[in-house]
């Protein structure tokens, strides 16, 4: 007899797992129906499959919002008998953040990605027209491909997918499981992770799935047009969806880069992460990808290359979602999934796409519309294709060395990452980024198939040297000079592509109109290089300790002490050019927020410029995970971040350890404080103690102490103390109580302040009262140790990727413009 678990609402689930096997049915018969329709119908009008195939998409893509929405009504009404509810989310989060809780786990990613493709499907349903129906084939396959990626069903002895809609007590093994009441001890959910706490985790996601599953669709061209041997017809409708990829994919990458920048701790936009590398592969062959295709448009030249580079890309979106989702990854990124079971279903998933479409190639190699004839060494198209290869030879070292693991676990070797990863990556890539941005500048002066030589060698020497002359001043005046050289080179090739291209935008404003998107989007990428090189390049350390003091040796496993300092409760602090107080904290579980006043001042005394900065903590089963704070200005941003603080504010202490401190048990207090000092005072007398003094204003005779009645015969007086320590003031008020012939005290503390006031005697024979201070010694005060970091023009690189935004959807419109119906 089955057991009956008290208290679990399987129905959501049900129904969502049906919707789950549907939509992978759905996409089946789709895909089933469009490959007649492309075959067996072709050249009718009228298809049974084509409507057949229709149906079953729009079935799939009824299904997949009704799977999310079980997801979500599981998720939102923290039902912790699904696994997935269990392990990320808790009853702690905001919505929001529960919203962001759909996609927290590798099943909602998923989900997330076959949402996107079943939103571009049904547009290409009504737009692809005459390719409706090999497109859509090579679309609802992607769909039955990715739907088994979220079956969660057991074939042969073989799970093929993982179901958001699994079970706790079928995904754990445990003793409480036996309990048919198991339900009443699971109070809560695992929670999130704090580093993904952060509103960009709300849009971040969303729009890098976006990028990822609108790949497919310059894939499907692709593939149809090898497939029906329409080899030249599929680049014109394609060039908007692949501008469309790359300016959604970049963008979405960009705001992962934000989201580290203002919610992780390492200190800036990009550590070159594996995961992050990988989120970038297709990216970069998109892009190069998209130059080919203009240059075979316009030229008839480079046709393979187009169409492997549209054909990688897809395959590198698969490659990126296996390298972070299959748990390869998991001793070298901390943005990577765990295994959940999927090595091997992702890495048929990858086979399946990259086997497609080299098999293609090879079939279709002989009447392949290969040029024979060279490209003009001064043509336009030549250069393009240049610049292309060098984008995908950055991809390709990117590729190899991110996969590192992967090439151990295939070859049974012991390789290792450059010991010093992040000066690998940057002078490398860099040297690619030099090359690169050289050629966005002079291609734009060159022309289709034939270019005025003497013409163009005048004009890009001119432009070069100008570059040359605002380069010399920006690396002399930000300190660039000071880095490796090839950094250098950098700026001047970025520099010279904003000014070269802003030439090729003021011509488009004189009626060159059709040039400008490729312009703006240049500029675009020319200020992020600019932005890129000089914030990361000479960005400074602030937090300068000069003490000495090495925290723990714990600390300096994971920070350079040398680049920390120590900041005591309501000391002003030097810093650089600040003066820095930290003036306090406020908790917000699990969060505690700490507030940290920065002060400039000049030589006479005088503030220049002050603000507060607000870090914060997450406190998650003990462990602490620490977010920035930023102050945005127009140059640059001062960005702070906690590294340790003491104590943990009470509000926390169930969930956390103090950090790197030792605790203290709340039951033997006093121990905390140095021996109390005993004053006898009258109101209106002061109080001296190390850090300040306190004020004894009157005593309050109707004083009342919470949930403690009193009687007529009982008496309660307070006394109302106000504490001045280093400029700043609190009020305490501290409670003698008579009662029931009975004498008791109830002492105050004033944490900000390092006190604990007790009202302990009522001296009435000379109108006094006693008052009993107990202060924290110097090993107990609060404390933070926090690091600051200025980044000097970082402006630039988020202006720059707006720019660069603007210029795809620039080129969108124009390229949907010259589209003729196909």
């Amino acid at each position: 007899m089955d057991t009956v678990f008290k208290g679990e609402h399987l129905l959501p689930g049900q129904i969502g797992q049906f919707f789950i096997v549907l939509s992978f049915g759905a996409a089946l018969i789709s895909f089933i129906s469009y490959y007649f329709a492309t075959t067996e119908d072709a050249g009718k009008n009228d298809s049974s499959w084509q409507r057949l195939g229709r149906i079953g998409f729009y079935i799939n893509s009824i299904s997949i919002l009704g799977m999310g929405t079980c997801l979500f009504y599981v998720i939102y009404n923290h039902y912790f008998e699904y696994h997935y509810a269990w392990a990320y989310t808790s009853r702690s989060l905001p919505v929001y953040y529960i919203v962001s809780g759909f996609w927290n786990g590798q099943e909602g990613g998923f989900l997330l990605w076959t949402f996107w493709q079943a939103v571009l499907g049904n547009i290409l349903i009504r737009r692809a027209k005459s390719w409706e129906r090999p497109v859509m084939t090579v679309v609802a396959f992607s769909q039955v491909v990715l739907a088994t990626m979220v079956l969660g069903v057991e074939i042969l002895g073989t799970r093929v997918g993982s179901s958001p809609f699994l079970l706790l007590r079928k995904a754990l093994e445990a003793p409480i499981f036996q309990n048919p009441d198991y339900l009443s001890f699971i109070k809560d959910g695992q929670g999130m992770n704090p580093s993904l706490q952060n509103y960009w985790m709300i849009i971040h996601p969303p729009t890098l799935f976006l990028g990822f599953a609108s790949m497919v669709v310059p894939f499907a061209y692709a593939v149809a047009g090898l497939w029906q041997k329409r080899y030249k017809d599929w680049v014109a409708p394609a060039i908007p969806y692949a501008l469309f990829s790359g300016m959604i994919l970049g963008t979405g990458v960009i705001m992962g880069a934000f989201w580290a920048y203002e919610s992780l701790n390492f200190g800036g936009f990009w550590a070159w992460d594996p995961v992050e590398n990988a989120s970038i592969f297709p990216w970069i062959t998109m892009v190069a990808a998209l130059h080919v295709l203009i240059v075979f448009k316009n030229t008839g030249h480079s046709y393979f290359t187009a169409t492997f580079l549209v054909l990688i890309s897809f395959v590198l979106v698969w490659y990126s979602s296996f390298l972070s989702r299959s748990g390869i990854l998991g001793d070298t990124s901390v943005h990577s999934f765990t295994d959940n079971g999927m090595f091997w279903q992702l890495v048929i998933g990858v086979l399946i796409f990259l086997v497609l479409s080299v098999v293609l190639l090879v079939a279709r190699w002989k009447q392949l519309p290969i040029t024979k004839k060279d490209e003009d060494t001064y043509s336009r198209e030549f250069w393009m294709f240049v610049g292309s290869v060098f984008l995908g030879l950055s991809c390709f070292h990117l590729l190899v060395v991110t996969s590192v693991p992967v090439w151990n676990a295939m070859f049974g070797t012991k390789m290792a990452p450059p010991s010093n990863i992040k000066m690998h990556y940057n002078v490398i890539q860099s040297s690619f980024a030099f090359v690169i941005t050289i050629l966005t500048g002079f291609t734009q002066f060159l022309k289709y198939k034939k270019t005025d030589v003497t013409r163009f060698f005048i004009t890009t020497g001119l432009y070069l040297l100008f570059g040359a002359l605002i380069t010399a001043l920006v690396v002399y005046a930000t300190g660039v000079y000071k880095l490796n050289a090839v950094f250098i080179l950098v700026m001047w090739g970025s520099v010279y592509s904003v000014v070269a291209n802003a030439k090729i935008l003021a011509d488009a404003f004189k009626g060159q109109f059709k040039l400008a998107g490729s312009a703006v989007a240049h500029i675009g990428f020319g200020f992020l290089m600019v932005g890129a090189v000089i914030a990361a390049g000479t960005s400074s350390i602030i937090s300068i300790n000069n003490t000495g003091e090495g925290f723990s040796p714990e600390f300096a496993k994971e920070e350079n002490p040398r680049e920390n300092v120590l900041v005591y409760l309501n000391q002003p602090q030097k810093m650089g050019d600040y003066t820095v107080t930290y003036v306090g904290d406020s908790v917000s579980t699990p969060n505690v927020f700490f507030k940290v006043d920065y002060k400039k001042i000049d030589a006479t005394g005088k503030i220049e410029d002050e603000f507060v900065l607000k870090p914060k903590a997450l406190i998650n089963k003990g462990q602490m995970s620490a977010s920035p704070d930023t102050k945005h200005y127009l140059f640059h941003d001062m960005y702070t971040h906690i590294t340790m603080f003491y104590p943990v504010p009470s509000a926390l202490k169930g969930d956390a350890e103090e950090n790197g401190a030792g605790g203290h048990d709340e039951a033997n207090d006093d121990k905390n404080y140095d021996a109390p000092v005993s004053h006898e005072v009258k109101p209106g007398d002061t109080i001296r103690y190390r850090d300040g003094y306190i004020l004894l204003k009157g005593l309050n005779k109707e004083a009342k102490v919470q949930s403690i009645p009193l009687s007529d015969s009982d008496v309660a007086i307070g006394a109302n103390l106000e504490i001045v320590t280093h400029g700043r003031k609190y009020e305490a008020v501290p409670v003698y109580m008579i009662k029931n012939g009975n004498v008791f005290d109830f002492a105050r503390k004033v944490d900000d302040a390092g006190l604990k006031l007790r009202f302990s005697k009522v001296i009435p024979e000379n109108k006094k009262v006693e008052i009993m201070v107990y202060q924290q010694p110097e090993s107990k005060k609060k404390f933070i140790v926090m690091k600051a970091i200025q980044f000097p023009y970082i402006n630039f690189f988020w202006a720059g990727t707006i720019i660069m935004v603007i210029g795809f959807f620039m080129s969108i419109l124009r390229r949907k413009k010259e589209l003729k119906t196909v």
